[in-house]
């Protein structure tokens, strides 16, 4: 028992150090950085939005990962347009929603890229490598990526529900904090109500784009 007490300690005052360099200057660089090269390699970034929640906080995190999703992005399109265009088709035959995404472009223009871009059934790297194959032009999908904002705040709140939850044994004896843990949980849960919204509400005018295509 009094191991795993000293195990727990130990893992918290690893966690703290770790948190400490993030928050600096220095950290928040390398926490973009990384986000970028998370974002290049196709890799889904939900759990390390999270995580930017639970380190930043919800508004804080939330502008240093569409930061790295933003950079990421524009890299990977990029790619996808330049060299990496052969390889990106072979790519984009492992999702057959994904293959279809010049014609509805065509059709359907801006909303149809802010739309996808609400979503969260749509793989972030994939798409950006399927806007970098298709005719959009670079604004529309410079525009369209801010169509990331709701699910990002989701996950950045998520991250920083989690951190809430974790001190609340500390609030529990510190009874000045309940007003400021209270607004806090209020806060992040109303941001976690709207953007479940929006995503909702997303996914049934993709489904409608789809049935009339």
């Amino acid at each position: 028992m009094n191991l795993l007490f000293l195990g727990n300690i130990s893992l918290e005052h690893w966690f703290n150090n770790q948190t400490e360099l993030f928050i600096s200057p220095f950290g928040i660089l390398v926490f973009i950085t990384l986000y970028v090269i998370w974002v290049t390699l196709l890799l889904p970034g939900s759990w390390l939005s999270m995580v930017a929640g639970l380190i930043y906080g919800t508004f804080l995190g939330s502008i240093f990962v569409f930061l790295g999703a933003l950079l990421g992005a524009i890299l990977t399109f990029f790619c996808g347009r330049t060299f990496l265009r052969s390889w990106a088709r072979k790519k984009l035959l492992l999702f057959p929603k994904l293959q279809s995404i010049e014609d509805l472009v065509f059709q359907e223009g801006l909303k149809f890229i802010f739309l996808t871009r609400l979503s969260p059934l749509f793989p972030f790297g994939f798409l950006n490598l399927a806007y970098g194959l298709s005719k959009i032009s670079i604004r529309d999908f410079m525009i369209g990526i801010l169509g990331i904002l709701p699910g990002t705040i989701l996950y950045c709140s998520l991250g920083s529900l989690a951190g809430e939850i974790t001190k609340f044994d500390f609030t529990l004896a510190n009874r000045s904090d309940w007003i400021s843990f209270t607004f806090s949980l209020v806060g992040i849960l109303a941001t976690l109500g709207v953007a479940f919204f929006i995503l909702r509400a997303t996914k049934d005018s993709l489904s409608e784009i789809d049935k009339s295509f």
